[in-house]
């Protein structure tokens, strides 16, 4: 159900929406609607989204915010992450309330992923 002021819909830039495409269907499970040959909507994801067409990339050294995703098997993610093409950024280290590893996907974007 859609809430006023909530967060409802993110966007990211993908430089190459196949290959994003593929390495979040594998490694995550997430599904896609094409919109045409720039973007790529995604769903079961937690939050619905989509990616754009962009040469940019979204990384927190410039400024970004960070998407963080959750699992509860981290070091498989790890594994899963590497086995699809994506390369970790910032091994896996302990945080007040878990553990945490930072990777980019094929297109360059960052994200986290956290475990308790």
């Amino acid at each position: 159900m859609r809430q006023n002021g909530k967060i409802d819909y993110v966007e990211l830039p993908a430089a190459n929406l196949s290959v994003t495409r593929k390495f979040f269907a594998e490694v995550f499970g997430w599904e896609f609607i094409e919109y045409g040959p720039d973007y790529l909507a995604f769903s079961n994801a937690g939050l619905d989204g989509g990616f754009f067409r962009a040469e940019q990339y979204a990384r927190t050294e410039q400024g970004s915010a960070l998407v963080v995703l959750y699992t509860d098997e981290l070091d498989a993610c790890v594994t899963a992450v590497e086995q699809a093409g994506g390369h970790i950024i910032r091994p896996v280290f302990e945080f007040p309330g878990g553990r945490r590893f930072h990777f980019t996907e094929p297109s360059g974007n960052e994200f986290a992923v956290w475990s308790e």
